[in-house]
C-alpha cells in the first residue's frame, strides 16, 4: 500500500510546554488509523501540524506522497487532500446542505450559481452513498446528519486523508454503525481515515493500526487486531484499569426521589422509578430513548403532562430548575460546553455560580474570603488540576472541566445528583477518576442517577440499571446478578 503521509521527528513547544517530542507517524493511502491518547497528550497539536495550522519545530519533516513540505499552510494542506473534521464540524448552520458541501468551490465567486452547487453536492453524496435533502439548512439537522455533511464536503474537495476528531461522541449505536460503514466506503476509494476517539471499542472495530501518544511522545504504533480497549488504556495512561461491579446496597432506606406514572407527550411515557440514599441508579438506552428528557423534567426544566414526583416521600411540583435545586436536586448536563459551564469565565466563577447568594456579605457583595474557601475546598475535594482559580475553564482538559461541573453542583449540597453522560469526550484515565468520585459520593450518602449510552459505564458503576426505549422503561437489571452482555442485549433488542 502506498504511503500518503509521513511525519518524521516532529516536535512542538509552546512557551515552557513541550507538546510533542520527536514523534514519527506514517499514514498509508486507504488506511483506517486510530490516534489514541489521554487529553493533553499532543493529539490535537499533531493534527494541527498535519493541517498546516502549526509549523513543527526545526528538525521535523513532513512528506506528502514522498515530497517534503516546507512551510505547510492550511491552504496547501487542503490542496494536497487533507481534510480535518473537528468536533464542532465547522459548518455554517444558516446555510443549506448543498452550500456547505460545495463551499470550497465557491471561494472568490461573486455570484452564487445554484446549478453547479447542487451538482457538486449531489456528486459528493453519490460517491460515498449518502442521501440528504440538499435544500435543508444545517441548523435543522441532527448531529449525525451534520457529520455526513462534513464528510461529503471532504469528498467534494477530493480528500485523500480525512481526520475525524471524536466522531462518535454524540451518536447512537445505529449512527455509529453507519459512520463506520461510511469509513469503509472512503477506504474503498483509497481515502485514508484517521480517527481520534476516546470510545476505544468502536474505533478498534474498524482501525487497522493504532498509534498511541503519551505526554507528547509516541508509545508506538500497533496492529489493531492485536489490541484490546483495556490494553490500549494501559498504553495511553501507564496504568491498569480493573472494572468490578458494585456490591448490592445494604438494608433498604426510604427513597430520596420517587416517580410514579410520569409522562410527557412525545418524550416519555408512564415512568415509575425510585432512587435511595447512597444508591447509584443507572439509566441507559439509545439516544432518543427519552433519558435526557426525563432528567430535564426531574430538574424542573420540562413540565410533565401527568404523573407524580416525590422528594423524601412528599409530592412536589417543579416549575423551574431553581425549585429543583431548593428541593436538593442537581443536574450535570451532557453538554458541558454550552449548557454546563461558561467556558471563558474563570474556574472560580463557575464553581461558585450556583451558590452566589450564600456568599453575599452585608453590603450585598460577594465575600471574597468565603468564595475563595468554597473554591479551594472543591478543587481539593475533587482533585481538579488547575494553574490558578482565575484561569478560564476552557484552559482545562475535558476531565478537569467535568470535575468543575461537578463542583458547581456539589456546592449546592444536593440530596440527588443527576449525571447525564458525564464522561462524553473524556479520556480513559479521566473517566476512571470521575467514576471514583461518583462512587465516593454515593458511599457518603448521596443519591445518584447516572445516565449513559455506554453500557460498561452504567454496568460497572451502578447498583441498578434501568433500560429505556422509545420513552418507556423496558427492563431493570442488577449488575451483581447478571452479565454485561445481558444488559447489552436488552438495549439492542
Amino acid at each position: 500500500m502506498a504511503r500518503f503521509l509521513e511525519l518524521r521527528n516532529i516536535s512542538k513547544r509552546f512557551g515552557g510546554v513541550q507538546a510533542l517530542k520527536s514523534v514519527d507517524l506514517d499514514i498509508e493511502a486507504g488506511e483506517v488509523h486510530c490516534l489514541a491518547g489521554e487529553n493533553g497528550c499532543g493529539k490535537s497539536t499533531l493534527i494541527k501540524i498535519i493541517a498546516g495550522v502549526h509549523p513543527p519545530d526545526p528538525g521535523g519533516t513532513i512528506l506528502i506522497d514522498g515530497e517534503e513540505q516546507s512551510g505547510l499552510t492550511p491552504a496547501e494542506s487542503l490542496r494536497r487532500g487533507i481534510q480535518v473534521i473537528y468536533q464542532d464540524l465547522s459548518l455554517f448552520p444558516n446555510m443549506t446542505v448543498a452550500e456547505n458541501i460545495a463551499i470550497e468551490h465557491q471561494r472568490g465567486v461573486r455570484l452564487l450559481r445554484w446549478g453547479p452547487v447542487q451538482r457538486i453536492a449531489r456528486s459528493a453524496m453519490q460517491q460515498i452513498g449518502v442521501s440528504l435533502d440538499l435544500d435543508r439548512h444545517v441548523s435543522d439537522l441532527s448531529i449525525a446528519e451534520r457529520q455526513l455533511v462534513a464528510i461529503c464536503r471532504a469528498s467534494a474537495n477530493e480528500a485523500r486523508l480525512v481526520i475525524m476528531d471524536e466522531p462518535t461522541a454524540s451518536l447512537t449505536r445505529r449512527e455509529v454503525d453507519a459512520l463506520l460503514h461510511l469509513t469503509l466506503e472512503l477506504k474503498r476509494r483509497s481515502v485514508a481515515v484517521v480517527f481520534v476517539s476516546h470510545r476505544l471499542d468502536e474505533v478498534l472495530e474498524i482501525a487497522e493500526r493504532v498509534t498511541v501518544l503519551q505526554n507528547g511522545e509516541k508509545r508506538g504504533t500497533f496492529d489493531a487486531r492485536d489490541m484490546t480497549s483495556r490494553r490500549l488504556g494501559e498504553l495511553m495512561t501507564g496504568r491498569s484499569f480493573e472494572h468490578h461491579v458494585m456490591d448490592p446496597l445494604g438494608a433498604p432506606t426510604p427513597p430520596v426521589l420517587s416517580v410514579r406514572g410520569l409522562s410527557r407527550s412525545g418524550d416519555y411515557e408512564d415512568i415509575s422509578l425510585s432512587v435511595r440514599e447512597g444508591e447509584i441508579l443507572g439509566i441507559t438506552g439509545r439516544l432518543g430513548s427519552g433519558r435526557t428528557e426525563l432528567a430535564l423534567s426531574l430538574f424542573g426544566m420540562h413540565r410533565p403532562d401527568r404523573g407524580e414526583i416525590l422528594v423524601a416521600g412528599r409530592p412536589v411540583t417543579l416549575h423551574s430548575n431553581r425549585e429543583a435545586i431548593e428541593h436538593g436536586i442537581a443536574y450535570l448536563s451532557e453538554d458541558r460546553l454550552s449548557l454546563g459551564l461558561v467556558m471563558e469565565q474563570p474556574i472560580a466563577a463557575n464553581v461558585a455560580v450556583t451558590v452566589i447568594d450564600r456568599l453575599l456579605g452585608r453590603l450585598g457583595l460577594v465575600a471574597a474570603d468565603a468564595r475563595q474557601d468554597l473554591v479551594r475546598h472543591w478543587i481539593g475535594e475533587l482533585g481538579i488540576k488547575i494553574g490558578s482559580p482565575d484561569d478560564a475553564v476552557s484552559t482545562l482538559s475535558g476531565g478537569n472541566q467535568q470535575r468543575v461541573g461537578l463542583a458547581k453542583w456539589l456546592a449546592t449540597g444536593p440530596k440527588l445528583l443527576i449525571l447525564d453522560s458525564p464522561t462524553v469526550g473524556v479520556d480513559v484515565g479521566a473517566k476512571d477518576g470521575i467514576y471514583r468520585i461518583v462512587r465516593r459520593l454515593a458511599e457518603a450518602g448521596l443519591a445518584v442517577i447516572l445516565i449513559s449510552d455506554e453500557i460498561p459505564e452504567v454496568f460497572y458503576n451502578s447498583h441498578r440499571v434501568l433500560v429505556m426505549r422509545e420513552g418507556r422503561i423496558t427492563g431493570e437489571f442488577e449488575p451483581h446478578r447478571c452479565e454485561e452482555a445481558v444488559l447489552q442485549e436488552a438495549v439492542d433488542a
